[in-house]
């Protein structure tokens, strides 16, 4: 094990971006699996806290389409109410926000080492969070109407959760590789 620190501590000492580079990738995909295998495991049970609320389309802006033989509408955030409606959707919020609440202060502190003002990378992680939610819904909505078709339930959970975590992972990396600077917040 002292020959791999030796190793990865020669590497870093003559190329210190590369390997501050390689360190941040390395533990922010394994955060980023993490969070992903745990916002899965919600999606397999929160569906069934969420049963009681009506199935009613939930989206916007709702366009009719057409795939193997399956309408559905299309949507950029929501699902029509034949793929989850409401109810799905809350159920799909509230596992994404959860895990981002937990995602967030690990990536900040652990692994982007940032001391920077939480307040407007909080702001900046939000909004991020946002537009990286209504992307991956407006694929998402696709994915869970024509899936359902073809596999069960969990399956398509499992394809729903590796598109949002997948999608995020790559937008939320270079998203925090600059709200997240490493070290003490600069003055202004």
């Amino acid at each position: 094990m002292n020959a791999v620190k030796n190793a990865w501590a020669g590497f870093a000492e003559k190329h210190p971006g590369a390997s501050k580079w390689i360190r941040e990738g390395g533990l922010f995909v394994i955060v980023s699996n993490l969070i992903t295998v745990l916002k899965y495991l919600m999606l397999l049970f929160l569906p069934l806290a969420f049963a009681g609320l009506p199935n009613i389309d939930f989206g916007f802006p709702g366009i009719d389409i057409t795939l193997f033989g399956e309408t559905f509408k299309w949507n950029i955030i929501g699902y029509d109410a034949q793929h989850g409606g409401l109810p799905y959707f809350c159920a799909y919020m509230v596992a994404m926000v959860l895990g981002e609440c937990i995602n967030f202060p690990i990536q900040r502190s652990f692994v982007f080492r940032s001391k920077g003002n939480i307040w407007y990378q909080g702001l900046w992680y939000l909004i991020a969070f946002c537009i990286v939610t209504c992307i991956v819904n407006s694929i998402n909505c696709i994915w869970v109407a024509v899936a359902a078709l073809f596999v069960p339930d969990w399956l398509y959970n499992i394809g729903t959760t590796v598109l949002n975590g997948g999608v995020s992972m790559v937008v939320f990396f270079f998203v925090n590789k600059i709200i997240f600077p490493e070290g003490e917040a600069k003055n202004n």
